[in-house]
């Protein structure tokens, strides 16, 4: 077992360093930003709360933290749309860092994971919007970089 791994007190690894607002590890020491608390149990209206709250600040990265925790407790139902949205999140991450070839190849897998969802969206998300939005940035790599710009609504209304 590598000693120099964060390890969390179950013995899987976890990176403890710090990270910028798009999720860029920093040197051990730096100050960085603060991060979603991973395994945090929220309903889903919390989850979609969060998300958006981070989203809108420019933090794509640690909103997919969020929407990643909702994918893993969610119903067997619920889980393609919950994880659809977490690679949305990450592939706005990549827009916001430039690697246009990542963000077009999850945006794409992150629409395609909550289309089937359009006809009834639970929690009010706005399915149809956010299909539409992925594929148009993935299509077509904005020559902003600015996360809050491109941030998308997850909810209709």
């Amino acid at each position: 077992m590598d000693v120099d791994r964060d390890r969390d007190p179950a013995g899987r690894a976890r990176n403890a360093r710090p990270r910028d607002a798009l999720g860029r590890p920093l040197p051990r020491g730096a100050v960085g930003e603060e991060r979603a608390p991973e395994g945090v149990l929220r309903a889903p209206d919390q989850a979609l709360a969060e998300a958006q709250q981070l989203l809108v600040t420019g933090r794509p990265f640690h909103a997919h933290e969020v929407l990643e925790d909702a994918w893993k407790q969610a119903p067997d139902s619920e889980r393609q749309l919950w994880r659809g949205l977490a690679q949305l999140a990450v592939g706005l991450t990549h827009v916001a860092r430039g690697n246009d070839r990542g963000a077009a190849t999850l945006l794409e897998r992150g629409a395609g994971n909550i289309e089937g969802y359009a006809d009834a969206p639970p929690h009010g998300i706005d399915v149809a919007g956010l299909v539409a939005w992925a594929r148009e940035l993935a299509a077509s790599p904005p020559s902003s970089r600015d996360a809050a710009a491109l941030a998308p609504r997850l909810r209709a209304g």
